[in-house]
């Protein structure tokens, strides 16, 4: 016997993975602008990993969405405003594709897909799913596949910036901490690695950080750069075997460098990463900006308003930004506070502190 065997005409249809069962009118729903959808999905482990533990998932989207979220068995009723279900349907669906390929559900993709759904709707530029031969409506978050895990765009700009390192062949990336600007840049290289693109990553931060030098870090060269570099190894680590990662670093397949390492190379077939660039000077700026060759891909990650440069130093970052505007193949992507993954509480953080610097300068 089938799963649909027994359940109404109108819930039937095999050639949809997920099923719309009925809608009420709002007439028969009691108030004016809601109503009821019931979506069946055809796998009931499949289900059960897209509600999640305790339908720990669900409570994401009510939450998020404003809408009544009630899973019974591969079964879930949405009731609320039928733009509210509508999103809800689409992250369902979209969430849903990604089980059947394998991959794991969080609860940072379910925030993500929500994103996108509400972006959607606010008629913002997001390919559809049915570009690329699947049911029209479903939402496409661009990913980065590693043969460690996939990672999809959380937020419409992780898209835009994905779809940027895709097109371009320099991509500026500046935002605050947490929009996953370093994180996405890495992923993409190691995927650029392992599918044959590039011969090599080149991973630099410029070693300068608040109230500190290297002069006061024990141990070698190595040992002194290694804190100032972690955010860039743990990235790694994340998208590829850690014995693969070692291999690499060992062979010189994968570089991690200060910035200062770059002068006098050009930097050909290779994936190469300034991160924290607002550090940068100006001339290091352009000095690394040169380093591009033949077949390389170079993305520039960095905070504007994080500038630990002494006072009256101009950041390479920054005038970078304003100088580059108008060079083709160049291409900025700015993150903001809404794009933050992380803790909730920290896009808050980011928003005041946002706030309070406007503030000052309003003042002055």
């Amino acid at each position: 016997m089938s799963q649909t065997d027994g359940l109404p005409d109108f819930i039937k249809n095999p050639s949809e993975k997920s099923l719309i069962n009925k809608m009420k009118r709002p007439e028969e729903s009691g108030a004016s602008d809601m109503v009821h959808v019931a979506v069946v999905y055809d796998d009931n482990h499949r289900a059960q990993a897209l509600f999640g533990q305790y339908d720990e998932h669900l409570a994401i989207i009510e939450r998020d969405l404003h809408l009544e979220a009630v899973a019974r068995g591969n079964e879930v009723t949405l009731r609320g405003s039928a733009v509210a279900t509508g999103q809800a349907r689409r992250v369902l669906d979209a969430l849903y594709i990604r089980i059947e390929n394998n991959e794991e559900i969080t609860a940072g993709d379910v925030e993500g897909a929500i994103r996108q759904a509400i972006a959607s709707d606010a008629q913002m530029t997001l390919p559809a799913l049915s570009e690329i031969g699947s049911k029209k409506g479903k939402l496409a978050m661009a990913g980065i596949s590693t043969a460690k895990k996939t990672v999809h765009a959380r937020t419409p700009t992780q898209d835009a910036y994905i779809r940027a390192m895709e097109r371009a062949e320099m991509v500026f990336g500046t935002g605050p901490a947490g929009t996953g600007k370093t994180y996405l840049a890495v992923a993409y290289a190691a995927s650029l690695l392992e599918r044959g693109a590039v011969d090599r990553i080149i991973l630099s931060r410029p070693a300068v950080e608040a109230g500190e030098r290297l002069g006061f870090l024990p141990g070698d060269m190595k040992e002194k750069v290694d804190p100032y570099l972690r955010p860039l190894y743990d990235a790694l680590y994340d998208m590829m075997p850690g014995d693969k990662v070692e291999r690499a670093i060992t062979s010189g397949v994968i570089e991690i460098a200060p910035l200062a390492f770059m002068r006098g190379r050009t930097l050909a077939h290779a994936a190469v990463i300034l991160d924290e660039a607002q550090n940068t000077t100006s001339m290091q700026m352009k000095m690394f900006l040169t380093r591009l060759g033949e077949g390389s891909k170079m993305i520039i990650t960095g905070d504007p308003s994080q500038i630990d440069l002494p006072n009256g130093q101009i950041s390479g970052l920054v005038e970078a930004l304003q100088i580059l505007k108008p060079v083709d193949g160049i291409i900025s992507v700015a993150f903001t506070a809404k794009d933050v993954v992380r803790h909730k509480l920290v896009g808050r953080i980011v928003e005041a502190y946002d706030h309070a610097g406007q503030d000052q300068a309003d003042y002055r």
